[in-house]
């Protein structure tokens, strides 16, 4: 889900929500109405949500950011004050359109640095863990391995655009949740990479044996598709060509900026056309659920009455069937060459291979928002959850396989789309699912409250 929110329009959908209420068994709880943070000039903007309670759980501050999109009204931000937590929901300074892709690793980092220490240090807080959703898990998960051990975390020569001393000393959180984190910024752009583009400056032609959207090669419009095993080998022999491209392209290009022969002395604009890395753009496994399927091991299931664990499939139906790969502003990825490089540009090889369970091929470690390659750096309590009627749900599982830390939880929520929400058109039956946002939020207020964790 995508907003188009401006801070100012933020300000306004904040102090909407003041006037609501929660429903709950005990009757109806006042929302707790927030208060306004502006950074000045940081670009950092939030509200400060306090419990209606003065319990120990008030002590405990969760900081919710998305790497670009407006969560100032995120879920979380008043499911958790309704179990008593404080919350602070903030923006960083990206365009919250989805369509302008202006994120800067570094920028990131430091504007979430910048809401985390004003929270630490405020007197009614005792343990602050960040939470990352989505995209927010690509940055979450970045910035607390960075936070934790320096910029050595960053700038190793497996990165392809290695991080500045500017990283050094950000101030690491007490714990970190990653509820449906994505694959990584980076991976997403790849995974929306057509690989049926012939021009990058001419997106009108395309070939036609590796278009994802032409029905000789299994695309079934507005039901699920069935890819041929044929057109997936050439569709990911394709995409692997197409991002050493684009990487050999950018790269160049930071060569001629750094020895003075670029369009201008700092950085170039670049517009990769069919890369926008909005969902309806992720190609194949969004079409064909079969990929991306199931997860490999057995984990922890919840229901909207109960809990089991076992091998856990995804229940989403099928999606994108409009090819925007021809569409300036629905399709094509519009950023800078040291934009790209710095937080969107990833190594895939040869071995790439999108499997029921995942993928193979990609290296991870080469980017600086991937959360897989950052997770192992991570000492703190981990919670990693996954949603399952949206494909990104998977890494929960891949991500809590390769944690750091020895204080680890999973669980996947049955029935809940991308947005926590619960995902009425995946139900074979009205009511099927509950209430997944209960169901997630339940799980996460006994994670978080667990004694001799943070309280």
């Amino acid at each position: 889900m995508f907003f188009s929110m401006g801070y100012a329009a933020a300000l306004v959908s904040i102090g909407v929500f003041a006037q609501q209420t929660f429903a709950s068994s005990n009757g109806t709880i006042p929302m707790p109405i927030p208060t306004l943070k502006d950074f000045d000039d940081t670009g950092v903007l939030g509200g400060l949500y306090k419990p209606n309670t003065t319990t120990d759980r008030a002590r405990i501050g969760v900081y919710v950011m998305h790497a670009e999109q407006d969560y100032t009204n995120f879920v979380a931000c008043h499911a958790l004050p309704k179990r008593g937590f404080t919350v602070f929901c903030a923006n960083n300074e990206a365009s919250k359109s989805g369509y302008m892709s202006d994120i800067n690793f570094e920028d990131m980092m430091i504007q979430v640095n910048t809401g985390l220490v004003w929270l630490r240090n405020q007197s009614y807080i005792d343990k602050v863990v960040i939470l990352g959703h989505s995209g927010g898990g690509a940055m979450m998960a970045a910035y607390q391995n960075i936070a934790e051990n320096g910029a050595s975390a960053c700038n190793g020569p497996e990165k392809i655009y290695p991080c500045s001393d500017a990283m050094n000393d950000l101030e690491p959180a007490d714990g970190l949740m990653l509820l449906d984190a994505n694959y990584g910024l980076s991976t997403m752009a790849f995974l929306s990479f057509n690989p049926a583009i012939v021009d990058e400056k001419n997106s009108s032609l395309l070939n036609q044996s590796m278009n994802a959207y032409n029905p000789a090669n299994g695309f079934i419009n507005n039901t699920e598709s069935n890819y041929t095993a044929s057109f997936m080998e050439r569709f990911k022999e394709g995409a692997v060509a197409r991002n050493s491209r684009i990487l050999k392209y950018t790269q160049e290009r930071l060569a001629a900026i750094e020895a003075g022969y670029g369009a201008y002395g700092d950085d170039e604009p670049l517009t990769i056309p069919a890369a926008l890395y909005l969902g309806f753009n992720n190609l194949i496994f969004g079409a064909d659920p079969r990929y991306l399927h199931h997860t490999t091991y057995s984990w922890p299931l919840l229901h909207k009455n109960g809990t089991t664990t076992q091998i856990v499939p995804s229940v989403r139906v099928p999606a994108n069937f409009e090819d925007y790969s021809q569409n300036w502003q629905y399709g094509a990825l519009k950023t800078t060459i040291r934009r790209f490089l710095s937080t969107l540009a990833i190594r895939v090889n040869e071995t790439y291979e999108i499997n029921v369970d995942g993928f193979e091929g990609i290296d991870y470690a080469s980017s600086q928002t991937a959360p897989l390659a950052a997770i192992g750096g991570i000492k703190v309590p981990l919670l990693t959850m996954g949603m399952t009627g949206h494909y990104e749900y998977l890494n929960a599982e891949k991500l809590h396989l390769n944690a750091g830390s020895n204080d680890t939880s999973i669980a996947f929520v049955e029935g809940a789309e991308h947005s926590i929400n619960t995902c009425i058109e995946c139900e074979s039956y009205p009511g099927e699912f509950g209430d997944t946002v209960i169901t997630c939020f339940n799980y996460v207020e006994n994670w978080l409250a667990k004694p001799g964790r943070f309280l």
